[in-house]
């Protein structure tokens, strides 16, 4: 920072000492050419230090001394071509001014793009990070619009942090999530917060496809197949494997800024993401890693991911916490077909009790 600023006072002496020169050879010599355009110079070096008011009052001061220049010099009377010299000058100083003002705005632009990139990219996957940042209208307007709400948690998490060390605890928590974070974003959904051992992720807002369903099932089997290679690692290091328990639904959802003017985040409210939440705290009771309702699966259908819906096994009507009406749910017990190999998609249906 040090370093930064004196580097700063040399450029600014530098821009001082020459606009005294320029001044004094402008006032007291008599040569025929435009000298005073040379102030072009005092205002490109000042813009390497000073923000929009300070190039302005390096412009403006640099036309103040053509002015005071000219009138020493010949008062304010035409004399031959040193009205025209003037001139020049003075229209060579505002288009500098005008072009490093335009040049710092532009850069202060590409900053901010950039400081808008790396605070999307903690939420969204690249590629609708590259679509929010193309789009000039704001995001942060509350609205409706269907989405697919998924949580993640990790089964157990109080049992396996206890007696071990915080860096240990930590440790494993950055590699899950970075695991589970890894799988949404690689099947374009977005990460709406993390709940210290695991995530709550949405497919759809703010820009929806007619995949949303389908990428959520997608990011779930990529969940437990990261999970279970994973585990085999821990295990031959001789670590306890994690075991994780995914929720999802589909339907209307609240989307908005919420929280203070010091920090807003966008989120999801709604039934629908309460609904996905209770499902997944319902996959301890059934024993299941992951369990949808049989709204996810209906989109999975509408959408046309009938061997990925294929998966999914019926468990029946289950009464979820803090809801007044059961819910059908369905479990994926084995891995889609579709998610193998395209080849395998005309292999006949699996059997009974299970969708399709």
């Amino acid at each position: 920072m040090l370093l930064r600023c004196l580097a700063g006072l040399r450029s600014l002496s530098v821009a001082v000492a020459l606009a005294a020169s320029i001044f004094l050879i402008d006032t007291l010599t008599s040569l025929h050419f435009a000298v005073a355009s040379l102030y072009v110079i005092v205002v490109l070096i000042s813009a390497h230090d000073l923000h929009r008011r300070g190039i302005v009052t390096t412009g403006v001061t640099c036309a103040l001394l053509t002015v005071l220049s000219y009138a020493l010099m010949h008062g304010f009377e035409a004399d031959g071509a040193a009205p025209l010299r003037f001139g020049v000058s003075l229209i060579s100083i505002l288009i500098a001014t005008v072009l490093v003002l335009r040049n710092v705005s532009a850069n202060l632009r590409v900053k901010e793009v950039e400081r808008q990139r790396a605070n999307l990219t903690r939420f969204f996957s690249p590629k609708i990070v590259d679509q929010l940042v193309d789009i000039r209208a704001p995001f942060s307007f509350a609205r409706r619009q269907p989405a697919t709400v998924l949580f993640v948690d990790m089964i157990g998490f109080t049992a396996y942090s206890s007696g071990k060390s915080p860096d240990v605890v930590i440790s494993m928590l950055r590699d899950l999530l970075q695991l589970l974070s890894e799988a949404v974003f690689s099947n374009h959904g977005s990460v709406d917060k993390y709940l210290g051992d695991g995530l709550m992720a949405f497919f759809g807002p703010p820009l929806t496809s007619r995949r949303d369903a389908t990428n959520a099932a997608m990011c779930a089997l990529e969940i437990v197949n990261s999970i279970e290679c994973w585990n085999q690692r821990r295990v031959r290091c001789n670590k306890a494997a994690v075991r994780i328990a995914v929720g999802i639904h589909c339907g209307e959802v609240v989307q908005g800024d919420v929280g203070s003017e010091r920090r807003l985040e966008l989120t999801l409210v709604g039934d629908t993401v309460n609904i996905a939440s209770r499902v997944e705290a319902h996959c301890r009771i059934i024993d299941a890693p992951v369990l949808v309702t049989e709204k996810f699966v209906e989109a999975l259908l509408v959408e046309g991911s009938l061997e990925i819906a294929k998966a999914f096994v019926d468990e029946g009507v289950h009464l979820l916490r803090g809801c007044k009406e059961p819910i059908r749910l369905f479990s994926m017990r084995q891995e889609p077909r579709s998610a193998r190999r395209p080849d395998d998609w005309l292999v006949g249906s699996r059997p009974g009790g299970e969708v399709g």
